[in-house]
């Protein structure tokens, strides 16, 4: 366990160096820069040459690379172009918000993809299985951004239920926040639960042919406690990586969800970084949001270790 630990860190130190100096590239090349983003129409060359000099803007690309990567190392995130604010302090907030609605969403779909792909797998081939396929297959087949805009029409516009904005602050109450942020959370349940669900109902059905499950059937034992409590313990390593990576998706992934109800989190912050070039910012969500993955997916492998001794030997 400790050497695949080691090895999966080293592993996500390399990603983590690798995203970095892709993102770095990604915004050099660009057109366009924090100078003349902050200038706007009254740019000239005179004083965007001025804003690019006090900014470090005309240092070569390398030094400001390694500059910045020593003191990301360091815990120091650097500071943004666009106000000369320190970057971590507003990089906290945010990502408070964002894992608070990634908590949410999972929270609702986590026990509600594993229950309707057990229901799926107990009335296998049944008009209730074929619906709740139909509907999952259209859960993933629709974007994100198309699902937040109709719950806002609906749910919002029409309804008037939840408000079609996302905004809250640090002053809300939980009640409050909660209402607001109904409809992302929702929208990332739709979009992630299709891929649980089917998950779970494969792994599932796939383990009722096994002699165990028979022997049960023979013992005449309900149908429902044998895939409650035969099949569903032995399919518990498949299940717990693919919540773990969807669990990643709704951390990394909700950059379209939040910027469709503008919610105050890291996607909203990084979209509007990227518009101004501030590299910095850019820079430092990407890594983030890297290593949130690669601490889901090294959290994924170890569960499903954990789940199932057998994979600890490589035979």
């Amino acid at each position: 366990m400790l050497k695949l630990v080691a090895r999966r860190l080293a592993l996500g130190i390399v990603t983590l160096l690798t995203v970095s100096v892709i993102i770095f590239v990604g915004t050099e090349i660009l057109p366009g820069d924090v100078a003349t983003a902050i200038l706007g129409q009254s740019a000239t060359e005179e004083n965007t040459a001025a804003i690019r000099e006090q900014l470090g803007l005309n240092r070569p690309p390398h030094e400001r690379y390694l500059d910045w990567l020593v003191g990301f190392v360091q815990g120091d995130l650097g500071t943004s172009l666009g106000n000369r604010r320190p970057i971590a302090p507003q990089v906290g907030f945010r990502l408070e918000n964002t894992m608070f609605l990634a908590v949410l969403a999972a929270a609702i779909a986590v026990p509600l993809s594993i229950g309707l792909g057990l229901v799926s797998a107990i009335r296998q081939d049944t008009p209730l299985d074929r619906g709740i396929s139909v509907a999952s297959l259209l859960a993933i087949s629709v974007p994100e951004f198309f699902i937040g805009y109709l719950l806002i029409y609906i749910v919002a516009v029409q309804l008037g239920w939840f408000p079609s904005i996302s905004m809250v602050n640090d002053r809300m109450e939980i009640g409050a926040r909660l209402t607001v942020m109904i409809l992302p959370a929702v929208t990332l349940t739709l979009v992630t639960v299709a891929h649980m669900m089917r998950m779970t109902r494969a792994a599932v059905i796939g383990v009722m042919t096994s002699s165990y499950i028979e022997m049960a059937h023979l013992k005449g034992v309900r149908y429902w406690r044998i895939v409650v409590q035969h099949a569903l313990p032995n399919v518990l390593s498949p299940i717990i990586t693919v919540v773990m990576l969807n669990l990643a998706y709704l951390v990394v992934g909700v950059v379209v969800v939040e910027v469709v109800f503008t919610y105050p989190g890291m996607g909203q912050y990084m979209v509007d970084s990227v518009s101004k070039r501030d590299v910095p910012v850019v820079q430092a969500c990407g890594l983030i949001f890297a290593g949130v993955w690669v601490l889901l997916i090294l959290g994924a492998d170890l569960a499903s270790i954990l789940a199932n001794p057998r994979l600890r030997h490589p035979k």
